[in-house]
């Protein structure tokens, strides 16, 4: 189960954070898997990707995005990079990614998204952004005695 929720991780985010021996492990499946939906039929393929994935979305993230992106690669699909060794026990870690990842496209979204938002805010005159800034001053209200 721990080889089949790595795999479904890979190919949903693109990019895992492991051990060497599990990466080791998980790389000829994700090989196996991509070049299978290649050469077979869409409905064969997605049940022999069904009988690994524990996810839906993944399936079908292979036959939309991953038969497309590597269609000219034959193999190889996946690349380790150490990263170091884990702080606890000292396992040696890596990042299994895969090939022509696209990896924190959302965030690169939001990031213009929200620029283009402060830019609007930034247009606004002056004089309502430091009014909008500056705290209501306190009336002080205390009696003398």
């Amino acid at each position: 189960m721990l080889e089949r929720n790595l795999i479904t991780s890979l190919l949903l985010y693109e990019s895992i954070r492991t051990t060497r021996k599990r990466a080791k492990v998980v790389q000829p499946v994700i090989d196996k898997l991509i070049h299978y939906a290649k050469s077979h039929p869409p409905h064969v393929a997605i049940r022999y990707a069904n009988r690994i994935l524990t996810d839906k979305n993944a399936s079908r993230k292979i036959m939309e995005v991953y038969c497309v992106r590597y269609a000219e690669r034959s193999s190889g699909l996946s690349r380790m990079t150490p990263v170091g060794s884990r702080r606890g026990d000292g396992a040696e870690l890596v990042d299994l990614t895969l090939i022509d990842a696209v990896i924190g496209a959302h965030e690169e979204e939001k990031k213009t998204t929200s620029k283009k938002t402060k830019s609007s805010e930034t247009s606004a005159p002056k004089s309502e952004t430091q009014a909008a800034k500056k705290p209501a001053k306190k009336s002080s209200s205390k009696k003398a005695s």
